[in-house]
């Protein structure tokens, strides 16, 4: 009997399932995500579900929210963007600039035309000054030149130059897109090298935990678009496993649900991803994933994927209470680690409140790193969090101080601890992990300071509770008819203005008492929730919107199981474009080739995608490879009825399950 071991890595849960493909769940656990090791969550999780002999598992297959998370809450390692061919009018757009921050960017001449053709010599030495100058600061290249996506030879280049004056990771645009809009393209590689060193750690604890554990199997991660690649190819190309989790989790709701057209919501600690299911398949993007803001070129689901989960963050104000989009760490969870912490939360309550930074702790969020890599109110800052956690207010006491915090954050060096969903459902007696007692004292802190703030009147703790609880479905609901409209190309806009009203209204937002004019929602397909929150979370959300819910067995784990159910997918598009009367010009990566008939060039067009899909699915662990080829032609009208050749894409897409021998055997790179 083969067993197959699937694991995701959230925010805040590590699961972990073992799993047969003729019998289904055998075993599943979870266990806290240590950031600080990300391999004793791992090792906890795995360990409750192997079996003695561990040499029985075939393939030991992760998913991940790690690479979305980090870019919905603006994460990620310092990276030199190598911009060649274009200048800095290219930051404004694709929201580029703002992506890099204050991250290096070097502008390099160089770059090709929409032919192919080379538009200036590639400059190789201030290549060479922008590696000698920023290598020793950041942790990555992200390297795009003008049109690679017709000729990739200065890409190539540039990533051979990188590497020979330093060690750092290189990612080219050309490995990650063969689609036009160089912005964006240039944005989508700034996130990959930012993603790296988060997928290399937790690739390498993964594999610590293998090697601990006895497990000698192929070692597997789920891309965006729902299937698998093998883990060398994940630890090159991180920005493919952004909506990994959602993708997953997809995967993992049809096989637990055998649900064919549905809705899938998979709430985490962080996020809530939303995608449809059509006939047992994820819709996918092919125009690029949107995460936090930002559309990159990666193929992934067209998952809607919104800061709330139920380790999010809880706001009062005059306005009422709103849910996300910052995950902090649940005070139940922190004083059940720290149970001296529950007499600091108590001693809290009897101060005058005002200000959420009175009520927000903030911590490390593991050993404090090497003072060479901070500055000199980093280095004061981490100092003062070195025995333990502090009120925000008390240590961030003017703007410098706060801005070193908020930058800290955004590099996962330290962590804040604030009210929560989960501490409320604590209060409440709908979940009962971590300490009560601790969610009591944190309700209490934010009762009293939506009290203050004049936002919430009733002096009842409980009420508090499911008062906020009540603002999570609004957010949850709201989300779930965003998806939705967004599925039908509706056009409408629910962020703001008369339909966001006219949605609150639907999902049971103000007072019904009041109102001459209800409005109702009905949701056609079946919603299905995945996830730790989903059985307490969903029901209300699932009864405004007059939908059937389905939270299946094992929907906890529902994305560890998709991480063993997948299969693998690799596509290649290569281009056929008209220079000239009489060329037609074969663009494949770096390799441009000429033909005077469009019907040869379409023929080797074919072959080239064709062998490249294939080569690219072996490369990534499949074996008996099914390969399906789609052609797209461009024209245009021209005069006396006839058309004009634009250009034509040949795209071919392959798929199959992972040979397991094979890459056992380590026949495979990676």
């Amino acid at each position: 009997m083969s067993l197959l071991l699937g694991i995701d890595t959230g925010g805040t849960y590590t699961d972990a399932v073992l799993y047969c493909p003729d019998r289904g769940v055998l075993a599943s656990a979870k266990a806290l995500t240590t950031r600080e090791d990300l391999a004793l969550g791992i090792d906890a999780a795995a360990g409750r579900v192997l079996p003695e002999d561990a040499g029985r598992v075939a393939m030991v297959s992760i998913s991940t929210t790690l690479a979305t998370n980090a870019i919905v809450e603006g994460q990620g390692a310092p990276v030199c963007l190598l911009l060649i061919g274009q200048g800095p009018e290219a930051l404004p757009r694709s929201g580029l600039g703002a992506a890099l921050g204050g991250d290096p960017v070097a502008f390099i001449t160089g770059g090709h035309d929409a032919t192919g053709a080379e538009l200036r010599p590639l400059d190789e030495a201030a290549i060479a000054q922008a590696v000698a100058r920023h290598a020793g600061t950041v942790s990555a290249f992200a390297v795009t030149a003008h049109f690679a996506v017709r000729n990739a030879a200065h890409e190539a280049r540039a990533h051979a130059l990188v590497h020979e004056h330093c060690d750092r990771p290189v990612t080219c645009s050309q490995d990650l897109s063969e689609r036009l809009d160089a912005p964006r393209r240039a944005l989508t590689t700034v996130l990959n090298a930012r993603l790296i060193p988060m997928i290399a750690d937790l690739i390498a604890a993964v594999e610590r935990m293998m090697e601990r554990r006895g497990l000698n199997a192929p070692l597997m991660v789920v891309k965006g678009d729902g299937s698998l690649v093998q883990a060398g190819l994940a630890r090159q190309r991180p920005v493919e496993t952004i909506l990994s989790g959602p993708a997953a989790s997809i995967v993992g709701g049809h096989h637990l649900a055998e649900a064919g057209d549905a809705l899938v919501v998979d709430m985490g600690g962080t996020t809530s991803d939303i995608a449809v299911l059509e006939r047992g398949r994820p819709r996918l993007r092919d125009d690029g994933a949107s995460v936090g803001g930002w559309r990159t070129m990666v193929r992934a689901v067209a998952a809607h994927t919104v800061g709330l989960g139920g380790d999010s963050e809880v706001q009062v104000g005059k306005d009422g209470a709103r849910v996300g989009p910052r995950r902090v760490v649940p005070m139940s969870l922190l004083v059940q680690q720290r149970p001296e912490l529950l007499d600091v939360l108590e001693r809290r309550c009897e101060r005058m409140l005002y200000e959420t930074d009175q009520v927000r702790l903030v911590m490390l969020a593991g050993p404090a790193p090497a003072s060479g890599q901070l500055t000199r109110f980093e280095r004061e800052l981490t100092a003062e969090l070195s025995p333990g956690p502090r009120w925000v207010s008390d240590i961030a006491s003017d703007r410098v101080l706060l801005r070193v915090l908020e930058r800290l954050l955004r590099r996962g060096l330290v962590a804040v601890s604030a009210f929560t969903p989960t501490d409320a459902a604590h209060v409440l007696g709908l979940q009962r992990t971590w300490s009560p007692e601790g969610a009591r004292a944190a309700a209490e802190l934010w009762r009293r300071l939506a009290l203050d703030a004049g936002a919430f009147t009733d002096p009842d703790l409980d009420s508090f509770c499911r008062w906020v609880l009540d603002a999570l479905t609004l957010s949850a609901g709201h989300a779930v008819v965003t998806a939705a409209l967004a599925h039908e190309d509706a056009g409408i806009e629910t962020d703001s203005g008369p339909a966001r009203s006219l949605v609150s209204r639907a999902l049971g937002g103000g007072e019904r008492g009041t109102r001459l004019l209800n409005v109702a929602l009905r949701l056609e397909r079946p919603l299905v929730a995945v996830g730790a929150p989903a059985a307490s979370y969903f029901p209300p959300v699932a009864e405004r919107l007059s939908a059937t819910l389905r939270v299946p067995r094992h929907a906890e784990v529902a994305n560890a199981v998709g991480a063993v159910a997948a299969g693998v997918l690799q596509s290649a598009r290569v281009l056929i474009s008209a220079p000239s009367s009489g060329c037609f010009r074969v663009h494949a990566g770096a390799e441009v080739r000429d033909f005077s008939a469009f019907r040869e060039s379409l023929t080797h067009a074919r072959s080239r995608a064709i062998a490249i899909a294939r080569e690219k699915a072996r490369a990534a662990g499949a074996d008996e490879v099914h390969v399906e080829t789609e052609q797209q032609d461009l024209r245009a009208p021209g005069t006396g009825g006839e058309e004009i050749f634009i250009e034509t894409s040949v795209t071919a897409t392959a798929l199959g399950r992972p040979n397991l021998e094979r890459l056992a055997g380590g026949a495979a790179p990676g």
